[in-house]
């Protein structure tokens, strides 16, 4: 399936590896702590960011009041990436974070400007190829599953068998379209189901063979 993790860094070909490898020369790095904003909705979009350490949560406020989690960046991830003067999303730094940035203007007059503006390009295209694959996954699965594809998800990024969530239920509730207190049913019965066992509330792993996102797919 083409939506393969949270948000993708770019492509891995050999272009994509050299501006990357260009915005990362380019970029002054900025840390933030847990709960800093990094940048406002409607603010100002002057730089394109990559995650270098922590986590990273995208939110929309809505016209009713309510909040919209639109996505979570982890190392790699670029996010940032306004196509407009404005962000349409604020970013904030869900755990202790690393951000490096690039001013806009720079590219302009940067030896590798051309280089990482196609790269941007290409991520933006590919984020948007994949919000629209999570749309389209979500629209068509009740509580259960939306939250067996996050936890799959989360999981993809872990390095062992023990996967790690940055995020709270609340957010895991406003990125899914759904309560708080249904993503804490749906949690109790993947373990009563034996899919998941929990560690705490933050430490989870995936207990039964084939949890994975492409099961959900077919």
């Amino acid at each position: 399936m083409p939506f393969q993790v949270l948000i993708s860094s770019a492509a891995g070909t050999s272009a994509d590896l050299a501006a990357q490898a260009a915005f990362d020369r380019l970029a002054r790095t900025t840390r933030f702590g847990a709960g800093d904003e990094i940048f406002a909705q409607e603010g100002r979009a002057t730089d394109y960011y990559r995650v270098t350490k922590g986590v990273v949560r995208s939110t929309r406020l809505l016209a009713d009041g309510r909040r919209q989690v639109s996505e979570f960046y982890f190392p790699g991830d670029m996010f940032g990436l306004a196509l407009g003067a404005t962000h349409s999303h604020a970013a904030e730094a869900l755990t202790d974070c690393e951000i490096a940035h690039v001013r806009r203007q720079a590219l302009a007059v940067a030896e590798d400007g051309a280089l990482i503006e196609r790269l941007i390009w290409t991520v933006t295209s590919l984020q948007l190829e994949q919000a629209q694959a999570r749309m389209v996954i979500l629209a068509r699965r009740n509580a259960y599953e939306k939250v067996v594809f996050f936890l799959s998800q989360i999981a993809r990024r872990s390095e062992g068998a023990w996967a790690n969530l940055p995020m709270c239920r609340q957010d895991i509730a406003d990125y899914l379209g759904l309560t708080i207190e249904t993503v804490s049913r749906m949690l109790t019965q993947l373990q009563h189901d034996g899919r998941v066992a929990l560690d705490g509330s933050r430490r989870f792993t995936i207990t039964r063979p084939r949890f994975s996102a492409t099961d959900l797919a077919a």
